[in-house]
């Protein structure tokens, strides 16, 4: 069974998966494949740096510079969406495969956009991890030392947290501690047809 994992910015997302890879149940980050993806030696860099050169010095990607421009241009944003996605996608899918030839029964795709990509048809279940949108500002400023402003716009870059409430097959409510989180994990996983 293929579960996908997604949640607001700030919202909780990364505590869910580490808890799930701590229970052993494999967990694909879509981020961190994405970083994968965009290494020298990756197989997005060279149509990234084409399309965003601004965002480079000495062939190396300067993160924040591409974070800058994504952020504040919604063409550009869905210009590397576009340039990154497929690239992303065939690299969970065939790691999603290893597993299961393995023998994993469930494995979760960690995919902060999934509902806003065409990611949705790629999993059996989609879990959304939630909290109410004063928390997530509120978390968000404090995680990554940022003004209201800045946060509000990292917020309204994805789709809002309401909306991917109601598309879930799943909510995690994570408003209270991380031990609640954590409770609310366990029965959702004893949900699953192969309780793990």
């Amino acid at each position: 069974m293929r579960i996908g994992l997604t949640g607001g910015i700030a919202t909780g997302k990364s505590t869910v998966a580490t808890y799930l890879q701590t229970n052993g149940i494999p967990v694909i980050d879509a981020d961190l494949i994405a970083r994968e993806v965009m290494e020298p030696d990756g197989i997005a860099y060279q149509d990234v740096k084409a399309a965003f050169p601004e965002a480079f010095e000495d062939g190396i990607l300067i993160r924040a510079k591409l974070g800058e421009i994504i952020f504040r241009d919604s063409e550009k944003r869905n210009l590397l969406n576009e340039l990154m996605h497929p690239k992303i996608r065939q690299q969970m899918l065939a790691r999603a495969d290893e597993l299961e030839q393995q023998e994993e029964s469930l494995v979760v795709f960690d995919i902060p956009l999934l509902l806003e990509g065409d990611w949705k048809q790629l999993v059996d279940q989609v879990v959304v991890v939630y909290c109410n949108a004063s928390l997530q500002l509120e978390r968000l400023m404090e995680r990554n030392q940022m003004s209201r402003d800045e946060a509000a716009s990292r917020v309204q870059s994805q789709l809002d947290i309401e909306q991917k409430r109601l598309l879930a097959d799943y909510v995690l409510i994570n408003e209270g501690t991380v031990e609640a989180l954590y409770q609310q994990i366990d029965q959702w996983l004893k949900t699953l047809p192969m309780a793990h």
